[in-house]
């Protein structure tokens, strides 16, 4: 029975299964299904991601819907994740197979300008930069929550299909 007009519970694992067969039919009409599968309880391994996900953190009107995210992409429910210039397109698991949009502004070339001009000479060399070694000064240059590489969020556009009213569902908290 379904209190408040909210629909019935269904456990994960059978929306997950729904989802798949969703996701299965796009696969054989030549979708190409890239989906988020984690190695551990980690939600990001490279020195990027964890300064993006510290970064999304920071912000007090995102910070309380993340947890709930990092649930869906814990439990496997990003189906599909592509990452394209400026635009991230998802495909995630609630209730139906939702479609997440994500559209993030470039970087203005003064702020770019900007972080080139602090960290001209920091990097150790090409090798290093390559291996994600970057020195403390470079780290929070780019990394600044103001000033750095990362969009402030006025600067990202999020959608999901979903009808939660809140602009950061927990679809879209799964994506970012």
């Amino acid at each position: 029975m379904a209190f408040f007009g909210w629909r019935p519970y269904v456990p994960v694992a059978e929306r997950r299964a729904k989802a798949w067969k969703a996701v299965e039919k796009l696969r054989k009409k030549g979708k190409d299904i890239q989906p988020v599968e984690l190695s551990g309880r980690s939600i990001a391994a490279s020195f990027w991601g964890k300064g993006w996900c510290d970064h999304l953190e920071s912000f007090s009107d995102f910070s309380n819907r993340l947890p709930r995210g990092r649930t869906y992409v814990r439990n496997g429910s990003v189906c599909h994740l592509e990452i394209q210039t400026g635009r991230i397109e998802a495909l995630v698991s609630g209730s139906e197979l939702y479609k997440v949009a994500i559209t993030i502004k470039p970087l203005p070339g003064k702020t770019w300008t900007a972080i080139k001009t602090k960290c001209q000479g920091q990097v150790g060399s090409v090798l290093e930069l390559l291996q994600g070694k970057l020195s403390d000064h470079v780290m929070e240059v780019v990394s600044d929550r103001a000033r750095g590489l990362f969009p402030q969020p006025g600067e990202i556009e999020l959608k999901c299909s979903c009808p939660d009213w809140a602009t950061m569902c927990k679809h879209v908290a799964a994506v970012l």
